[in-house]
């Protein structure tokens, strides 16, 4: 997969762009739509990040995927049919739009879970935070031009960093909080 990554300090404007990306798709969705969380690296405050929005969608059941998928479609995002991981359905923005990625999980399942788990225990965790974006630079540089390499690189970091989250989520009691849209 070709295209050279691109790392950007934090910007305190991703979480409205999130807001901005997911009233829509609130709209769109209405019920279907369990949970619509910001998840990723643009959702970590004081963290660099590729300039994407993800956005993670949270529903009853993948199938029939009618019930998001033509309200997902006729809102502008393009189904990415060829998504290799059957945990989820993918989106992306129409041609020429903001880059977005939407992850369509089904709700409680573990996919869905790890990663609200991630994204809060980045949000407070200073150590495993920079232990994260220091992995993501490196891979930035020697992975420059192949965002699989860049996606698959970072995996050894974010279990490492998952075996912590376990035990924080055991001690805080830790569960997802409200829906972020």
């Amino acid at each position: 997969m070709a295209g050279e990554i691109e790392l950007c300090e934090y910007s305190a404007a991703w979480p409205r762009q999130f807001i901005d990306v997911a009233m829509p798709i609130r709209a769109a969705l209405g019920s279907v739509a369990q949970r619509i969380d910001h998840i990723g690296s643009t959702a970590i405050p004081q963290i660099a990040a590729k300039p994407v929005i993800d956005v993670q969608i949270s529903v009853a059941s993948l199938i029939p995927e009618n019930a998001f998928r033509e309200p997902l479609e006729a809102a502008g995002y393009v189904w990415r049919q060829d998504n290799p991981d059957l945990t989820k359905r993918y989106f992306r923005e129409s041609p020429g739009e903001r880059r977005t990625h939407i992850h369509v999980r089904q709700a409680g399942s573990l996919p869905e879970q790890l990663a609200l788990l991630f994204r809060d225990y980045l949000r407070v965790s200073d150590v495993d935070r920079s232990l994260y974006e220091e992995t993501k630079r490196e891979l930035a540089v020697t992975c420059r031009d192949d965002r699989l390499a860049y996606t698959e690189g970072k995996g050894p970091a974010i279990w490492e960093i998952l075996h912590r989250a376990s035990r924080w989520s055991q001690l805080r009691g830790w569960h997802p909080q409200v829906s972020d849209a």
